[in-house]
């Protein structure tokens, strides 16, 4: 049952700018879609941080990051695809609560999978495990938010990925202010994207920012 009630939408933006401001907010949307945000942050993590990988080759780096893409992206997508080929959803959008409840469950199997291979596997720093920890918990409790209201799932990821990264700057002593700032531009494009171009009620985008977030506090506390 959704708890959140949608409130009337606003007066839209005069034509042309509307047609304008709805097409930025769909192609951001889709350039920061929650499936690839575990792999920008990886990406991040293995070509540009300072030290987290600099003893790997670049043939090591890019199998780590193609195992991440894989785990993290394309297993969750695949899944989404093969319920609305099999008819359990509607669209690949999943724009009901009900349709989102076999994603969210396969989005837990999949990052504590990713959690787990990085705890375990030799030469993962702390902090990427911190990280994958971080987005289990955080799909963990998306699933428990989506039996009250339809919680936005771009918010989740950026308002984790954002946190994490100011996250690694205070741990690891890393000069990671460009990174913070890039990180915090985009959460903020992504969510004001989502009440442009989604049915979501603000509530659901400050929810999903916050739980994003405590998801990533959660999971450094005990890793980092």
């Amino acid at each position: 049952m959704n708890y959140i009630q949608p409130i009337p939408r606003q007066a839209e933006f005069p034509l042309p700018q509307a047609r304008i401001f709805k097409l930025l907010a769909a192609f951001f949307s889709y350039l920061f879609h929650p499936l690839f945000i575990s792999v920008y942050v990886a990406a991040y993590l293995i070509y540009l941080h300072p030290y987290s990988f600099f003893a790997f080759d670049p043939q090591q780096k890019f199998l780590r990051l193609l195992s991440i893409f894989v785990i993290t992206a394309f297993f969750p997508a695949f899944t989404v695809l093969l319920l609305w080929r099999l008819q359990f959803a509607d669209s690949i959008l999943l724009k009901t609560q009900k349709e989102r409840i076999i994603p969210y469950v396969a989005s837990i199997i999949y990052f504590f999978w990713a959690f787990f291979v990085a705890r375990n596997l030799e030469g993962t720093p702390p902090i990427m495990v911190s990280f994958f920890l971080g987005t289990f918990l955080c799909a963990s409790a998306a699933l428990m938010a989506n039996n009250y209201f339809k919680i936005s799932m771009h918010a989740l990821a950026v308002g984790g990925a954002a946190t994490f990264m100011i996250l690694a700057g205070l741990v690891t002593g890393q000069p990671m202010g460009p990174a913070i700032a890039i990180a915090t531009l985009i959460t903020g494009i992504v969510c004001t994207s989502r009440l442009i171009v989604s049915d979501h009620h603000p509530m659901e985008i400050y929810w999903g920012l916050i739980l994003g977030a405590l998801s990533q506090l959660v999971a450094g506390f005990f890793i980092l």
